[in-house]
Parts: C-alpha cells; structure tokens; sequence
C-alpha cells in the first residue's frame, strides 16, 4: 500500500465506524438495546447514559425493560426516555420500565429505509472528499518530481481500488439494515 493511502486509513475506518454507529439508531421494527444509546439521563446532578445507571435488556421481540440499579431513579430515566422521543409505549411497572416497540407500517419502514439510503450517500460522499486529498497528494508528489508517472497512476489506481472496497462496505451494511427494517 502507497503512503498517501496508509496515512488516510484510520480516516476511512472512522468514516465506515461513524457510518455502522450512525445507523444503528435507526429503528427495525424489533426491540433493541442500540435504541436506547444517545439517551442520557439527569441522575445524582449530573448527565449520564442511560446504560450507566440500568440494565437494560430485550425481553421478547417488541419489548425492551430498563432496570434501575437505585430505584430512586426511575422516574428520571422515565422522564429521559419520554423526552427523548423514540416513539415507543412506556409504562413505569414500579420497579422496572417496559418500553413496546410499535409494529411499524409499510409507509414507515420506506421512510427509514429512505433515510438509510441518505445516510449511506453521506459516508460515500466522505470517502470521496478524502479520495479526493490523497489524489491531490500524489499529484502534487508527482509535480514536484518525489514520485515517477508511473509510480502516480499505480497509486491511483490502488487509490480507486481501496475506494471501490469502503464502497462496497458501506453498500453490504445498508442493504443488511436495509433487510432488518423491511422484515415484518
């Protein structure tokens, strides 16, 4: 592998690990704990996730219980779930919280496999404008006589390799998420 695309790997992982990560708040229709992440909780006077200060766990297909360590936070974490606004049925039990995951319609599975689709298209996009600054590189490398023509189109041609490889990445995980949120 050239230098000019060693030195942006870590940048691509970051774009494919943003990109899973990103999506994962997507809903598919089944209950899952990665519904739950980016949901923080004010307990003990400071902010903190909400796994922090529960267990959480899938209880069947549709359901999802979030049990407090200190059941003096129970109406905390209710609050923060209801304010984060995850379109799910929440019922306090007294010592645990039942969260429903509604059926999802047809209109709304196509919704979110839209917003997939946007979200994909916005990590090739990144992968682009880094393709971009590592062909710049090695033009500009070749300019100033540090790499032969030669060397320039091999380069290239490993740069446009490796982008086809991110893309197909990015492409196999969309359709994967795709599958889950089209699945009745």
């Amino acid at each position: 592998m050239n230098i000019y695309l060693e030195k942006k790997q870590e940048e691509f992982e970051k774009i494919l690990d943003f990109f899973k990560k990103d999506i994962s708040s997507i809903r598919t229709g089944r209950a899952s704990t990665s519904i739950l992440e980016g949901v923080f909780v004010e307990v003990y006077g400071t902010r903190m996730p909400i796994n922090g200060v529960a267990n959480i766990s899938v209880e069947d297909s549709q359901s999802i219980i979030i049990a407090p360590w200190d059941k003096n936070t129970l109406k905390d974490i209710e609050k923060a779930v209801v304010e984060a606004e995850l379109g799910l049925g929440i019922s306090n039990e007294g010592d645990k919280i039942r969260l429903k995951v509604p059926e999802m319609t047809e209109e709304k599975r196509k919704e979110l496999v839209k917003k997939l689709s946007e979200k994909a298209e916005k990590a090739r996009i990144s992968l682009r404008q880094v393709r971009d600054e590592v062909k710049k590189d090695i033009e500009e490398a070749e300019k100033n006589k540090e790499i032969t023509e030669d060397d320039k189109y091999n380069f290239i041609e490993e740069l446009d390799k490796e982008i086809d490889k991110r893309n197909e990445e990015i492409k196999e995980i969309k359709e994967k998420k795709e599958e889950d949120i089209m699945t009745v």
